[in-house]
């Protein structure tokens, strides 16, 4: 069985989303942590997706998020962690990618997903990469909504 999400958006054409590509610290994680409420939606979007975590473990708490999502997260060595993360999404086939982060090391990776998800974030938001997003979202929760309910998509993304 292929999972993936199929979207025609007008003015941008058919998407066939099959991978999720996740920065950790500062999205799905703050100062270490996981994200009240995103073990039940993230769990939920590994039935339609392909589901990475990209990160450098910044505050070395991979491991325990790991566990709480049942994932293995794709560890990002330190130093040209942009460069790393648009390679990974480009590895994936960008075209089938749906990208979402909010650091700066995450412009890259959005700007070469189908879909670019910029998230605001406790740890701030940078500039660069909201302006390589397709779409600016209030938290992970709503961004994870996002790829639940596809047609919202197409709602605003749609030219």
């Amino acid at each position: 069985m292929t999972i993936m999400i199929s979207l025609e958006i007008p003015g941008r054409g058919k998407l066939e989303i099959k991978y999720a590509a996740f920065d950790v610290n500062g999205t799905l994680a703050v100062d270490g942590r996981l994200v009240d409420g995103i073990r039940t939606p993230f769990r939920k979007l590994r039935d339609k997706l392909e589901v990475y975590l990209l990160t450098a473990d910044t505050h070395g708490k991979q491991k325990d998020i790991d566990q709480l999502l049942s994932t293995q997260a794709t560890i990002i060595q330190r130093g040209e962690e942009a460069e790393q993360k648009a390679a990974f999404v480009n590895n994936l086939g960008s075209q089938h990618v749906a990208a979402i982060g909010q650091g700066a090391n995450d412009a890259q990776m959005l700007d070469k997903a189908a879909i670019g998800i910029c998230v605001l974030s406790k740890e701030g938001t940078a500039l660069e990469t909201l302006l390589n997003a397709d779409i600016l979202v209030p938290d992970i929760l709503s961004g994870l909504a996002l790829l639940e309910n596809p047609l919202r998509l197409v709602a605003s993304l749609r030219k």
